[in-house]
């Protein structure tokens, strides 16, 4: 038995829909390409939805969905060798139809509701049994806001299922140990580190690096880590006296609140302080600072005015280039400091690696996810399950109601714990500042 594969199951699903949102991640057609000839092999058919909710948002008797502009037919001939391709098979898009629902009342309500209600009639009218969900938390909260809509339907209405493999380069997840492309990222992010280093090096100056990592500062952690920079900050390091508070006026309701936010002067001071202990200890004159985008959430509102946000109410952090913004006032404190100037420069990385070359493990880790997808829905007759990975690629399955809020209906983001080993470790490889 032990080379054979596992046999046919009985199942009543005939097309299953595999749809991919957010940003991209190295081995997403890893993900992809596994779950769709999962299914193929037990005589279901497979379909990709193209860009995420874009289009089926439009659904409509006027605009129904089409075959190769809103949907892609996925077999065995459009999967070939796909596993460990560039990019996403079927795109991605960051339309949220769950948007205008952050309450379990508000499932009753029908135009809150009428976006999921717009992409489940899109997916029917295609004949789809069963949907795939591939994407980061704000992706989980629409797969779980979709599950219960469908609750919510007459009792005659068909259901369908959905399961969401997780998917992020930031790696800040509940329910998985790692996601897929995490790693394949911050190796091409740590290159680049180790090439700014060099160059660094040979002009006596500084690079402050801006990497992703909106929530949380596994990718920045790890690049830093793997690429040897000077020092790494991210948003679990805001706290103490890098904490402040301030007032403001809120533009909703026009009160005055008060809020925790990063103090920036102490910050840059801490970035100083690396750098000087590199100069006057370790003969440093040269580095590489990284610094999480997530970073951005915490910058006071004067830094913030004019700054868009997303449908799923994130800042547009590339508009703001902490890496810049923060070059030009460390170099000015440097030279308060010491009289003397020393160039630093402010870059934004992390766009290369989202579509870099997927690495093994990353493969692996994607193939086992895309298996799982068949697995949850046909042999283990799941629905509103997120796919999960753990030890040696021992697959389990996490109901949505253990990893969303079921007040609020969000997602809980998984941070670096403050003075964990994995944490501890970049502060051990770090040039030694007294604070």
């Amino acid at each position: 038995m032990t080379l054979t594969r596992p046999p046919k199951v009985e199942t009543s699903f005939r097309k299953v829909a595999i749809l991919f949102a957010g940003g991209p991640a190295p081995a997403a057609n890893a993900v992809i390409s596994t779950a769709a000839n999962s299914f193929l092999r037990n005589d279901i058919e497979v379909v990709g939805i193209k860009h995420g909710y874009a289009y089926l948002v439009e659904y409509c008797e006027d605009r129904p969905l089409v075959l190769g502009r809103d949907f892609v037919e996925l077999n065995y001939k459009s999967l070939k060798r796909s596993r460990n391709t560039q990019g996403i098979l079927i795109g991605t898009a960051r339309t949220n139809p769950g948007r205008n629902v952050s309450h379990p009342s508000h499932l009753s309500d029908p135009e809150r509701v009428a976006p999921l209600d717009t992409v489940y009639r899109a997916l029917r009218s295609i004949g789809v049994d069963a949907l795939v969900s591939i994407g980061g938390d704000d992706t989980l909260k629409t797969a779980n806001k979709f599950k219960l809509f469908q609750d919510m339907l007459p009792p005659e209405k068909p259901r369908i299922p959905v399961v969401h493999l997780p998917k992020t380069i930031d790696n800040d997840y509940m329910g998985i140990d790692f996601t897929f492309g995490y790693f394949t990222a911050v190796d091409t992010l740590a290159s680049e580190i180790r090439n700014l280093l060099a160059d660094a090096e040979a002009s006596r100056a500084y690079y402050l690096t801006e990497t992703m990592g909106r929530s949380a500062g596994w990718l920045a952690y790890g690049a830093a880590i793997a690429g040897e920079a000077s020092l790494v900050i991210s948003v679990e390091d805001v706290t103490g006296k890098y904490l402040a508070d301030e007032e403001f006026v809120d533009p909703t309701s026009s009160e005055c609140r008060r809020q925790s936010v990063m103090n920036v002067e102490e910050m840059v001071k801490r970035i100083v302080a690396t750098m000087r202990v590199r100069e006057e200890k370790e003969g440093k004159e040269f580095g590489v600072i990284v610094l999480a985008e997530g970073l951005a959430e915490y910058l006071p509102m004067s830094y913030l005015h004019g700054v868009p946000r997303d449908d799923h109410g994130h800042i547009a952090i590339a508009q703001l280039n902490l890496g810049r913004l923060f070059s030009k006032r460390v170099a000015e404190e440097y030279t308060r400091q010491t009289g003397r100037t020393r160039k630093i420069t402010g870059l934004q990385i992390g766009y290369e690696a989202r579509c870099a070359l997927p690495h093994a493990f990353d493969v692996m880790l994607g193939s086992q996810l895309g298996v799982g997808a068949y697995r949850a829905l046909v042999e283990e007759k799941r629905n509103g399950v997120m796919v999960s990975v753990s030890g040696q690629l021992e697959l389990n399955y996490v109901p949505f109601e253990d990893l969303v809020d079921p007040d609020t209906l969000a997602t809980v983001v998984r941070y670096v714990k403050p003075n964990s080993d994995f944490h501890r470790l970049a502060r051990f490889l770090e040039s030694d500042v007294n604070e």
